[in-house]
């Protein structure tokens, strides 16, 4: 029997759960930023950050989904590759684009909020070298799917550069605790509660789950087409043959 849940061992039943939920947790992720976005836009500014303070409501849920994105990556990877289930390897390639869209944006408006805070667009320092190796490695995953033309051997070599990439994980966590760093720690899910008042940390609260939901709905729809498109190439197959 396989360690794997069901639904990856029964595309059809994937694929039913799937037609509802995507747009359910769609519909849930807008209206979720809808009220992020107002409170986090209409919240005082903050005493030292000003105005720059409101970029956080969009950098910091876009960098954690970069992580959590990264980390189905590999779960898909791993079970594609130990317990060959395709419908795992349709998750990781959908996951991949959606973890190198998240990290893109955590890159590109930590750059926006670092001007100003830090006076420099770029530092070399643990947390931003990390997250840019991320980003590369979720890059070099997706060529190196299209680089192939053996889907078998495609989907293997990428697994294990994903799994590879998960080394950089625990970089990322810790490397405000094990290198100097421009960097403050987490700031919202701490043991002794939020660092910050309620008039900052619930916006951001509402903001994270938003992206999360969204992550949600937008894989889902990828699977979807992943699966779809692999019926497509098995069924033209068969016509060739015929």
């Amino acid at each position: 029997m396989s360690w794997a849940p069901a639904f990856l061992s029964n595309p059809d039943r994937f694929m039913a759960f799937s037609r509802w939920a995507a747009p359910i947790f769609g519909v849930i992720a807008l209206a979720l930023a809808v009220v992020g976005l107002y409170l986090g836009f209409t919240a005082p500014e903050d005493y030292q950050q000003g105005q720059t303070v409101r970029i956080m409501f969009i950098h910091v849920p876009a960098a954690q989904m970069s992580m959590f994105a990264y980390v189905c990556l590999g779960v898909a990877s791993f079970l594609a590759l130990i317990f060959r289930h395709t419908l795992a390897d349709c998750a990781a390639v959908a996951a991949a684009p959606l973890g190198a869209a998240f990290t893109f944006l955590a890159l590109v408006t930590g750059s926006l909020w670092g001007r100003p805070m830090w006076g420099t667009w770029w530092e070399w320092d643990g947390r931003l070298t990390s997250v840019l190796v991320m980003f590369l490695l979720y890059i070099a995953y997706i060529a190196l799917r299209a680089s192939m033309d053996d889907e078998q051997k495609a989907a293997r070599a990428a697994a294990i550069l994903a799994l590879v990439g998960s080394i950089n994980l625990p970089i990322i966590h810790f490397s405000v605790e094990w290198w100097n760093s421009i960097h403050q720690g987490t700031s919202l899910f701490r043991k002794d509660g939020p660092s910050m008042p309620p008039v900052f940390w619930v916006p951001l609260l509402l903001m994270a789950l938003a992206y999360m939901s969204a992550f949600g709905s937008l894989w889902l729809v990828g699977i979807r087409a992943e699966v779809w498109r692999r019926k497509a190439e098995i069924a033209a197959q068969r016509v060739a043959f015929d």
